[in-house]
């Protein structure tokens, strides 16, 4: 009797959790913070060579995502260290700048936006091998590598306000 007592609440929980955790997924799919960055080397000067990943309903949706999470993790979170590259910090720095700005960066990443100016390299072709992962029946993970216009971007920002000047001072 115990058994089946175990046996149905574990059911029971599994399906819970599988329902709740799709929907945890739905939202962390979508998420504006949901960044899986790395860096994938040294860039030229006034670069940043990284390895993005991003998630969409065909591999096609998911290299835009990742080149629109390359830029927007430079912008808000910064870049992690890595093998002989250090961290890079986040561009803007004030809290709640994608709030604060949201019609700025609205239309900076509406579908191809200003933001695709900021990308120098990038493998455009859909990834293969474990470079591209089937997630769900129609829903795609894809690696892509992107060279961003670091410098060119902290300008911009700048420029329109957003980002702090690196010599206005502390």
């Amino acid at each position: 009797m115990k058994t089946t007592t175990l046996l149905f609440t574990l059911i029971v929980m599994l399906v819970f959790f599988g329902c709740a955790s799709r929907r945890e997924r739905q939202i962390l799919y979508s998420s504006s913070y949901n960044f899986e960055i790395q860096p994938a080397g040294v860039g030229q000067d006034g670069t940043k060579a990284v390895k993005v990943w991003g998630y969409g309903r065909t591999p096609e949706d998911a290299v835009k995502a990742a080149k629109r999470n390359a830029v927007a993790a430079s912008i808000f979170h910064g870049i992690p260290a890595g093998p002989g590259v250090g961290r890079t910090p986040a561009i803007v720095t004030e809290h709640n700048a994608d709030v604060k700005y949201a019609d700025y960066f609205d239309e900076f990443f509406k579908t191809g936006g200003r933001y695709l100016s900021f990308i120098a390299l990038s493998t455009d072709g859909p990834p293969s091998g474990q470079d591209r992962l089937r997630i769900e029946r129609n829903y795609y993970k894809v690696g892509v590598n992107v060279q961003i216009m670091h410098d060119n971007l902290r300008r911009e920002l700048e420029n329109a306000g957003i980002a702090r000047r690196l010599d206005h001072g502390f």
